[in-house]
């Protein structure tokens, strides 16, 4: 392992005793974080999309960051990654030919303050990213906010008809640990069935 790896870790490791305080999450309202991408010109096998940062996210600057979000053991168990890692490490990711974006970029307490028409255009957002990245599959984590930006009020859980400028799409339950109705063993599942697929093509 390169030097410069040991020491991003390291840092990461250090990045992630710190929580953001009270005031730290307030002053994270409407806060946006960057995308997670390989270089310019990588492969990029999946591009992973949450609905939008959380304000733990947005105060911290990595995604799936909230504490009980079950997004980076799920991508670590379903055989994405050769280890957990730590929101912290979201960089790493390019490695494995992955990124992370956002349907809406702007940080709120919960996903419900946002209107339908402000998840269209992250629709249309996502459909000029991946234009230009070209990603082999489209992951959207959330079904509800999937059916709205894309206009699909039956779609379901599982791979979806149709690219979106090219990408295969694909919809994974939200990792949220507040969404209750999926456990580990069946989120991780889905993550593995998505890994799998990505990996014939």
């Amino acid at each position: 392992m390169s030097v410069p790896k040991v020491a991003a870790r390291a840092s990461a490791a250090r990045a992630s005793a710190a929580r953001p305080s009270r005031e730290d999450l307030a002053a994270a309202r409407n806060r946006t974080i960057p995308d997670v991408l390989p270089g310019a010109g990588e492969p990029l096998r999946v591009l992973f999309c949450g609905i939008n940062p959380s304000l733990y996210s947005a105060a911290t600057g990595w995604h799936f960051a909230r504490p009980g979000n079950r997004f980076w053991p799920a991508l670590h168990l379903s055989g994405f990654t050769p280890r957990r890692l730590a929101p912290a490490e979201q960089d790493l990711l390019a490695d494995y030919g992955l990124g992370i974006t956002n349907l809406v970029a702007r940080a709120t307490a919960q996903a419900s303050e946002l209107g339908p028409a402000e998840l269209r255009a992250g629709g249309e957002r996502l459909a000029a990213l991946i234009a230009g990245r070209r990603p082999r599959v489209l992951a959207v984590a959330g079904v509800t906010a999937y059916r709205t930006a894309f206009a699909r009020p039956r779609a379901a859980i599982g791979p979806q008809p149709g690219t979106l400028g090219g990408a295969r799409l694909w919809i994974l339950p939200n990792p949220s640990g507040l969404n209750a109705a999926w456990t580990m063993p069946r989120l991780t599942e889905e993550f593995r069935t998505l890994r799998e697929s990505s990996e014939r093509e």
